[in-house]
């Protein structure tokens, strides 16, 4: 059924204020986005923060009378309306709306991420299943993008790895099909491990080829190939311990790093790495390197 759509200009001091009134006076949803592509990295724990330019979005049932939400508004909140906007919204196929933007997408010469609902473009290629728009990483962010290319381009066979903050376990389920042998991951998140496992279910890898682990859980170990797609944040402050993870020899990965950030992880790992160029994409970089 179509819906009528309330769009308001807001700061976030006003966030709270402008949602209870809203769903005080009938809205069935309320959503927040960013009014201006402003991205927002590593918030402080336990926050929420919105952009400091905010569209907040509210959906009421098509009958609602549109002459009396603004009124009924203002004198609810007893402030000037901020900028504003109504208009009717026809329903749609959400879900089939959702999957038609996503498709199979290439890293490197061999490996394809493939929606579930696709065939494989190239099914003698090494396809890897996932949905995009699940949790914890799916290819479609440019740091993720860096680091499969770069696996893509490594030699695996005969190769331990380790999936530094695994999400989704894209990176280590992507090196298990590349020719890896076998995988460790681990995350802080204890719904991450479960997406990892479910995923590496999906691509018919054998449990025992792929445990993860939360960090506590973690058994000392030395991989030949180490990635580590988190925060910029992170990966400074836990350097040491991830620099022990890789075995003297062994190759490291790290991304999730904005181009402006990409000094201060180099230096974090220069004295016990021999540093490739630092590659970008989009404003991200990926720094990686062969441990002395």
């Amino acid at each position: 059924m179509p819906w009528l759509q309330v769009r308001l200009a807001i700061t976030p001091e006003q966030a709270e204020t402008y949602e209870d009134a809203l769903l005080e006076i009938g809205a069935v949803s309320v959503t927040f986005m960013d009014a201006e592509d402003q991205p927002i990295f590593e918030p402080e724990l336990n926050t929420t923060p919105l952009w400091s330019h905010t569209h907040l979005l509210a959906l009421f049932e098509a009958d609602t009378d549109a002459t009396a939400l603004m009124p009924h508004l203002q004198l609810l909140t007893g402030a000037e309306l901020p900028e504003h906007h109504i208009e009717r919204i026809e329903d749609q196929d959400w879900e089939r709306s959702w999957m038609e933007n996503f498709q199979p997408m290439r890293f490197g010469k061999r490996l394809w991420i493939v929606p579930s609902w696709h065939a494989a473009p190239e099914p003698d290629a090494v396809n890897l299943l996932l949905d995009p728009g699940l949790a914890f990483g799916t290819g479609t962010h440019p740091t993720t993008d860096l680091c499969l290319q770069w696996l893509d381009g490594q030699p695996l066979e005969n190769c331990s790895v380790l999936d530094f903050g695994c999400g989704s376990g894209i990176l280590a389920i992507a090196a298990l099909l590349l020719g890896a042998p076998n995988a460790v991951g681990t995350d802080i998140d204890p719904q991450a491990l479960e997406a990892s496992r479910d995923n590496a279910g999906r691509n018919g890898i054998d449990p025992q080829r792929f445990p993860v682990y939360l960090p506590a859980d973690l058994p000392q170990v030395q991989a030949d190939v180490v990635v580590a797609n988190i925060l910029a944040g992170p990966l400074v402050a836990l350097a040491p311990q991830i620099t022990s993870l890789v075995k003297p020899g062994g190759r490291l990965a790290l991304s999730g790093i904005l181009a402006e950030q990409a000094e201060d992880v180099r230096a974090a790992y220069a004295d016990n790495f021999d540093l490739d160029p630092t590659a970008t994409l989009d404003g991200w970089v990926r720094i990686s390197g062969v441990r002395r």
